[in-house]
């Protein structure tokens, strides 16, 4: 221990370097860092010194223990101390940065707030510190879905760095404003900032790094509003620009050279998130293409990456991925016929939520979706029901309401006997007038579900009607199995009115295509159709060939159907309101008959 006569700075910094040591060492030793990070105290030390270690034992406190209040008080005389000494930015504004952090952690907001906007008041002259808290508000207030206010300070932060010359954290503070509009539906303010945008990234050349991160900050935004606007043709280019971005970032070298300008030391994510997210927008696409062996291929080296991730980073954004990707690959295995598999990943899904309360409450309504649509492939249409009413209660996103509405109607459509609900239901998602959103692929299934209603109801002139703007629209945007599916409702329309060989004109088209994508539901009602087909018209050979087909699929569904409703997992069917349980009884076996769309 040092003595009284030495230097201030030798007993400091001893006592600094054994703290670090101890922090640093493998399994980290966080008492002994913090026993000696205490001891600077009894040195009477400056006010300087006294700031700073409050500031160290509050960061290592509130990353390495539970002991949230002990860090708390700490991170407050931080803030307390520092403000009091003239030059002392670098403690001042980290103090506020993570005592803000922790007090949302705490869910005291009110005392977040106040504490990033004073610190930003004082913080002009300093612009690093400045933009980076500006950002913090802007993220806490889009936390708290208070969109308008988040916007309000990402504008000001664009005009700020415009003004210190940082012309690329201005880029980020104006894509970050038009994610948030895109969030908000505000298109038409939109498709201006991202032109600004296009223009300062091309001509910023500074870090190549940097420069590709705004590029496919900037692709990854144009992507999803147009998948969001279900565009799936139209999105190509801008999804091969995309991938061909992400290649060039993974040959680039980390330059380690600092910015000359303070402004530009921000990252908008690390490389190996922004390649798990260019891997979600393609499993995205895909999903809504009906390239769905595509989707499988790359939610599987999504999922690999995540899983490498996820031991070195506690980020909060890879679970949110993880969510997403298992969201998108769920909808696929039920497409493709593996139900069971289906509800195994819809049990990990669960287990995300029972670990992260924010992601319950950001993707509860995606997993009820999921549970319904689920319960209509193994034919519980009263859990269905149940299912997609949970989900509508939960959302506000008008997206995933319509989808969720037009499922809800196939389900009133298949029961037969709730004409007065799906009435109510369909003048809500009207393709003709006052669709609910600008989504053109959405807009397409609801002329699909119009012309399945209209078949069951004999109306077959205005089925048709219905199913060729499916078509019409489908075919526009490379929508695959909307395509297939208008088509081998139009052959069914067709050969029950007689007229065989028009069937046969949509029917063999929907079964090639639906083979592609592959989906198994089309390829039963295909054969089964091209069974009666082939028959009607005497071809024996091809109706026995037909029947064989027809005969496989079946088989295939009743052993994926029975596997499904046997497992555990089938009894979150049920599960309405609450987290989802993670502990479930077994079945003693299926509890549901298989039906054939026929």
């Amino acid at each position: 221990m040092a003595t009284a006569t030495e230097a201030p700075e030798s007993w400091y910094l001893a006592l600094l370097g054994f703290a670090e040591h101890f922090r640093t060492s493998s399994p980290p030793k966080i008492r002994l860092c913090v026993h000696c990070l205490k001891a600077v105290f009894q040195f009477k030390p400056t006010q300087r010194i006294e700031a700073r270690t409050h500031l160290q034992l509050g960061s290592v406190l509130y990353q390495h223990t539970k002991n949230i209040e002990l860090a708390r008080t700490h991170l407050e005389k931080a803030w307390f101390i520092s403000q009091q000494i003239p030059q002392f930015e670098d403690v001042q504004f980290e103090a506020a940065s993570l005592l803000s952090e922790l007090y949302c952690q705490q869910n005291l907001v009110d005392s977040a707030k106040p504490l990033l906007r004073k610190a930003i008041q004082i913080s002009q002259q300093t612009p690093y510190w400045h933009c980076r808290l500006l950002f913090q508000l802007a993220q806490l207030h889009t936390l708290e879905k208070d969109l308008v206010s988040a916007c309000d300070l990402l504008g000001v932060g664009a005009e700020y760095a415009r003004v210190v010359g940082s012309e690329y954290t201005r880029a980020l503070f104006l894509l970050s404003k038009g994610m948030l509009l895109l969030m908000e539906r505000k298109l038409s303010e939109v498709h201006p900032l991202l032109t600004l945008c296009s223009t300062i990234v091309e001509n910023w050349h500074g870090n190549p790094i940097q420069k590709e991160s705004l590029r496919v900050f900037f692709l990854v935004l144009q992507v999803t509003h147009y998948l969001d606007a279900g565009q799936i043709k139209s999105v190509k280019p801008c999804l091969k620009q995309l991938q061909q971005c992400i290649q060039t970032i993974s040959t680039l070298h980390d330059d380690e050279i600092l910015p000359s300008n303070s402004a530009d030391l921000f990252h908008w994510l690390p490389k190996e998130h922004m390649c798990v997210l260019v891997y979600l927008v393609t499993v995205m696409h895909s999903m809504q293409a009906g390239y769905l062996e595509k989707a499988q291929k790359y939610t599987d080296k999504a999922l690999m990456q995540l899983e490498k991730l996820k031991m070195l980073d506690s980020s909060p954004i890879l679970p949110t991925f993880q969510v997403i990707l298992l969201e998108h690959i769920i909808m696929c295995r039920l497409v493709t016929g593996h139900k069971a598999t289906a509800l195994q990943e819809i049990s990990q899904v669960c287990q995300l939520f029972h670990q992260s309360s924010r992601l319950f409450t950001n993707h509860a309504a995606q997993l009820h979706t999921l549970l319904g649509l689920y319960c209509i492939s193994v034919n519980c249409m009263d859990n269905a029901e149940a299912q997609f009413t949970a989900a509508l209660q939960m959302t506000t996103h008008q997206e995933l309401w319509t989808f969720i509405v037009t499922n809800l109607a196939s389900v009133y459509i298949r029961e037969g006997n709730r004409q007065q609900e799906l009435y109510s239901l369909l003048e809500r998602i009207n393709p003709d007038q006052n669709f609910p959103v600008s989504s053109h692929c959405l807009r397409a299934a609801a002329f699909y579900i119009r012309g399945l209603f209209s078949f069951f109801e004999g109306r077959y002139n205005e089925a048709k009607r219905f199913l060729r703007e499916t078509l019409k629209m489908s075919n526009a945007e490379d929508l695959n199995r909307l395509t297939a599916c208008s088509l081998v409702l139009l052959g069914h329309i067709f050969f029950v009115l007689g007229n065989h060989r028009e069937s046969s004109n949509m029917v063999v088209p929907a079964m090639q295509l639906a083979s592609k994508i592959p989906d198994m539901s089309v390829q039963l009602w295909s054969s089964a159709l091209l069974k009666d087909l082939n028959k009607s018209c005497g071809n024996t050979i091809d109706a026995h060939e037909a029947a064989q087909m027809h005969q496989t699929f079946s088989q295939q569904l009743l052993q994926d159907h029975m596997a499904a409703c046997s497992l555990p997992e089938h009894n979150l069917i049920g599960w309405t309101e609450g987290l989802p349980p993670v502990q479930l009884q077994p079945q003693n076996g299926p509890t549901t008959g298989l039906t054939s769309l026929l």
